[in-house]
């Protein structure tokens, strides 16, 4: 009988889910988590490089958590931890510097990118703005990944390079100690499909960084504003319209029924739905989806509710594992 593989998923807490998470990674992750082994990691020490603000840190940690579990995450057949809940990552990130070169760190996408922002604004210390979480991120990835001796890790093409690295770096510590002790090589697994990417509400990809998302748990008639605040052109209602040059559209076509949805564009083709109608039937399609999650959100979110036991109990379950591997890594390298 083959071993059961481990997936592993690493959750971002740097600020509140929106609809462009929930398409592009909440579903996929959660409908893709068939095997048995299944784990998800709240990323809270790497959200530290760029939220400084401990209580919105402290409520992101708690939203996205209860956001996950809201959309179907089941805390009993899979194991949600926290990052900081599980020291052994700490330690193995450590060991793992021993073995990995700067030259692969001076590679990374997100430490090129900020030197060549400084480099265009004409700065005369390109690493200006840049501290050591933002250096070592990669190499802190590669421990989270590297201490559940994970086999697949479900990830966005963007975060490509940094699954490279983990199994670069895994690579590197198994030539060093493989006669004692080897990681499987973590492999990725992409979401290929055009959910990865939403348009936002400005038409560019959705994102917080350009605060054009659509926040997944919005009350109702907040939600319904939003939707309606949506630019669109001044076509007329009688007038025949583009659906696929519509970000209203683009946006139904995640959350509507597709014999619905093919009839919507027909007759925005032909003349006759107006764009206000059009949003109404956006609000109604993602409200429909998403008003039980937020039940179950909101629930969550209560002072003394669920979470915190569940957290505490993914942390048990998660620190089993990884002291289980840190010893082997311990003895590999001659400190046990």
């Amino acid at each position: 009988m083959a071993a059961t593989k481990t997936f592993l998923t690493g959750i971002q807490t740097s600020g509140e889910p929106h609809i462009g998470n929930y398409v592009g990674a909440i579903k996929p992750a959660l409908a893709a988590a068939e095997s048995s082994d299944t784990l998800y990691f709240l990323a809270d020490y790497h959200s530290l490089n760029t939220v400084k603000d401990p209580d919105r840190l402290r409520h992101n940690i708690r939203s996205v958590a209860a956001t996950w579990l809201a959309c179907g995450l089941d805390p009993d057949r899979t194991v949600i931890y926290r990052q900081s809940s599980v020291p052994e990552v700490f330690e193995l990130s450590v060991i793992l510097s021993s073995v990995t070169g700067k030259g692969l760190m001076n590679r990374a996408h997100a430490y090129k990118a900020a030197r060549d922002r400084n480099a265009e604004a004409g700065s005369a210390d390109l690493d200006a703005g840049v501290n050591m979480g933002l250096f070592n991120y990669p190499l802190l990835m590669a421990a989270d990944i590297l201490v559940m001796e994970t086999d697949y890790v479900p990830v966005g093409r963007d975060q490509a390079q940094h699954l490279e690295y983990a199994a670069d770096i895994a690579g590197s510590f198994n030539h060093l100690y493989g006669a004692s002790y080897s990681f499987p090589i973590p492999q990725g697994v992409y979401n290929e499909g055009d959910a990865a990417v939403l348009p936002g509400t400005d038409g560019r990809k959705m994102s917080k960084s350009y605060d054009n998302t659509i926040p997944l748990f919005l009350p109702e008639n907040r939600l319904r504003k939003l939707v309606r605040r949506i630019p669109t052109d001044s076509t007329p209602v009688e007038e025949p319209k583009n659906p696929d040059s519509s970000v209203v559209f683009q946006l139904l076509t995640h959350f509507e029924e597709p014999a619905r949805l093919a009839e919507t564009r027909k007759r925005l083709e032909a003349g006759g739905m107006g764009w206000g109608e059009l949003k109404d039937q956006l609000f109604e399609a993602i409200n429909t989806e998403v008003a039980p999650m937020r039940v179950r959100y909101e629930r969550l979110m209560e002072p003394d509710s669920e979470l915190d036991g569940i957290l505490a109990a993914g942390a048990v379950r998660a620190r089993e594992r990884s002291r289980r591997v840190l010893a082997k890594v311990r003895r590999a390298v001659g400190i046990d």
